[in-house]
C-alpha cells in the first residue's frame, strides 16, 4: 500500500513508520492522499514529515530520539492558505490557519513541496466550493422560510368579505400556498440524507458536491 507513496524518492522506512501511524488516525471515510519527507543536506536520521488526507493536514515530528512520533493537524476548513519556498537546497512547505498560525517544514525535496502545494490548493478550492453551498442552502432555506410565514397569514385585502351579501363571501384557502412551501422542507430532509451518507463514507466528495447540486437546482 506504501509504495504508491515513494513516487517522488520519499524514505521508505520514514514512510512505513508514518503510514502506520495515519492508518491509525484515520478517521470514517478519510484517505492519505499523500506522504512528504524532509530530507536534510548532512544528517537525515529523524526526518519530519507532512501528510495530506481528504479531511485534514498532519505534520509529524520525532520524538524520544526517534522511538516514538508527535504530530499536529488542522482539518482543511480551517485553513486559511498553503506557501512554498524553492530555496538552494530543498523547499519550505507551509500553512496559515484561522487562528493566525503558520507550521511548515523545511528542507523538502522541491518536487514533493510542489505536489503538497497543488493538492493541498485542489483541497482548498473544494473546501471553498463546499462552502459556497452550504451558505447558498442557508440562505434558500431562510428564504423558504419566510415564504411560508407570509402564505399561513392572509390579509383581509386577499379576502374581503361583502357586507351586503356575508353569504356569498368566498374564502380562498391558504392550501396551495403551505404546499408550495413545503419543497424547501423536503429539501432539507433529503439534503440531511445525502450528507449522513457523505459523512459514512457512502459517497464521495464529487459525488456529495453533485447530488447536492441537483437537489438545489430543482428547487
Amino acid at each position: 500500500m506504501i509504495e504508491k507513496f515513494l513516487n517522488e524518492e520519499q524514505d521508505p522506512k520514514t514512510v512505513e513508520k508514518i503510514y502506520q501511524r495515519l492508518t491509525d488516525l484515520l478517521t470514517t471515510g478519510e484517505e492519505i492522499v499523500y506522504i512528504a519527507v524532509q530530507k536534510k543536506p548532512l544528517v537525515n536520521i529523524l526526518p519530519e514529515c507532512v501528510a495530506l488526507t481528504n479531511k485534514r493536514i498532519l505534520f509529524f515530528t520525532p520524538a524520544n530520539f526517534g522511538l516514538s512520533v508527535k504530530f499536529v493537524d488542522f482539518v482543511w476548513k480551517d485553513i486559511v492558505d498553503v506557501f512554498i519556498k524553492e530555496e538552494i537546497i530543498g523547499a519550505v512547505f507551509s500553512v496559515k490557519t484561522t487562528t493566525s498560525a503558520e507550521v511548515g517544514v523545511d528542507y523538502l525535496p522541491k518536487i514533493q513541496a510542489r505536489k503538497l502545494y497543488q493538492y493541498a490548493q485542489e483541497r482548498k478550492e473544494s473546501e471553498r466550493e463546499a462552502r459556497r453551498l452550504r451558505d447558498l442552502e442557508e440562505k434558500r432555506a431562510g428564504s423558504g422560510s419566510f415564504q411560508f410565514e407570509n402564505a399561513a397569514r392572509p390579509t383581509a385585502q386577499q379576502t374581503p368579505a361583502p357586507v351586503s351579501q356575508p353569504e356569498a363571501v368566498h374564502v380562498p384557502s391558504p392550501q396551495p400556498a403551505i404546499q408550495e412551501t413545503q419543497k424547501p422542507d423536503e429539501l432539507t430532509e433529503k439534503l440531511k440524507k445525502l450528507k449522513v451518507l457523505f459523512d459514512n463514507g457512502l459517497i464521495s466528495q464529487e459525488e456529495y458536491n453533485h447530488k447536492k447540486l441537483d437537489l438545489l437546482n430543482d428547487l
